[in-house]
């Protein structure tokens, strides 16, 4: 079980971390995608290193038992967002870092258009001005699903909100000034 004082890590450490390659990448992906700091590449690179393991896993099972799982692997990561739904065993093993990141909340309200830039994205979760479906998210590195995507708005009581009742008097307003 554990000691409670003593979490277990959410990643790995790389196994050579002094590597310039490693470095600059992490480094070009922390930039990109507005990180705090490396350690949430490595989070996502320890996620896609499990679900890669899972298939590799698969590949030794017997068919009825390799159908039956693939299926629910392939499901989870369609409902995460990360491949199609005819998608092979070969498309979980070709997922890379980037495609895990672009399912991020904080990129997502970037790509939607809710922030000005990926920084100013990452304050606006953590500040709670974004909700999703109704209830306030702070975590920028919350993976967004297929179905949660298009539920993404400010939240009601953020002052970048706007309510239904002064939508429809801007609205009035430019139908009077045309």
């Amino acid at each position: 079980m554990g000691d409670p004082k003593r979490p277990k890590n959410k990643w790995s450490s790389p196994r050579h971390p002094w590597k310039r390659e490693l470095l600059e990448e992490e480094l070009k992906l922390v930039g990109e995608y507005g990180l705090r700091n490396k350690r949430e590449v490595r989070i996502a690179k320890t996620i896609l290193s499990k679900f890669r393991k899972q298939a590799r896993l698969m590949l030794a099972l017997p068919p009825e038992e390799l159908m039956v799982r693939r299926k629910e692997l392939i499901g989870k990561l369609y409902k995460i967002g990360l491949l199609n739904e005819d998608a092979s065993i070969d498309d979980v093993l070709s997922l890379k870092v980037e495609d895990l990141l672009e399912r991020r909340l904080q990129t997502i309200v970037y790509r939607k258009g809710l922030a000005k830039t990926i920084h100013h994205a990452r304050q606006l979760i953590v500040h709670g001005h974004i909700s999703i479906n109704g209830r306030r998210v702070t975590v920028p590195g919350y993976i967004v699903s297929r179905d949660e995507e298009d539920k993404i708005h400010y939240s009601y009581n953020s002052p970048y909100a706007v309510s239904p009742v002064v939508k429809e008097e801007i609205k009035g307003k430019s139908e009077v000034s045309e």
